[in-house]
């Protein structure tokens, strides 16, 4: 059965906050198994700030690594929507660890709506397989062969010597 969740149902269920929160909506949500989620991306995203005046539309693109943490995001809520269901609690942070077969065939310009689409291929301890790719309209704009998240408890995260 689909469902939808609004930007205060996401944030209370990922630990990411602006602006690191990168998706806007749920528009589909399989339990388990499939999301849909959308994001506007703006000309005020911090990104673009330190962006000097008078440059082209290319220098606008927005960065694949948030493109790709935005799609990840979307996965995130699919498995604390799981946890939720299951009582459990989350143990630490979730963390994209590593992106496969990645494919980008345009740039996301401000104004573009993403449209990400995230299928959990397989849940694993406190980690789990994802795959899907993101569109504008119809057209893909980018697809991830295999992605890994893991959840690891807060004090086994290290930031480094800062």
């Amino acid at each position: 059965m689909p469902q939808q969740l609004e930007y205060a149902d996401i944030r209370r269920l990922v630990p990411h906050a602006h602006p690191m929160l990168l998706i806007d909506r749920v528009v589909e949500f399989e339990p388990y198994e499939r999301i849909v989620t959308t994001k506007t991306v703006s000309g005020s995203e911090p990104c673009y700030t330190r962006l000097a005046d008078g440059l082209g539309s290319r220098s606008f693109a927005y960065p694949p690594s948030l493109l790709m943490e935005s799609w990840g995001q979307g996965g995130a809520v699919l498995w604390m929507k799981r946890a939720a269901a299951q009582e459990e609690k989350p143990k630490g942070p979730l963390i994209l660890a590593a992106v496969r077969d990645v494919a980008f065939h345009r740039p996301v310009l401000p104004g573009d709506v993403l449209r990400h689409v995230v299928r959990v291929d397989q849940y694993v301890g406190d980690s789990i397989v994802m795959s899907g790719e993101s569109y504008v309209g119809d057209e893909r704009v980018s697809e991830v062969g295999y992605a890994i998240a893991v959840m690891r408890p807060a004090d086994q995260v290290s930031w480094g010597d800062r």
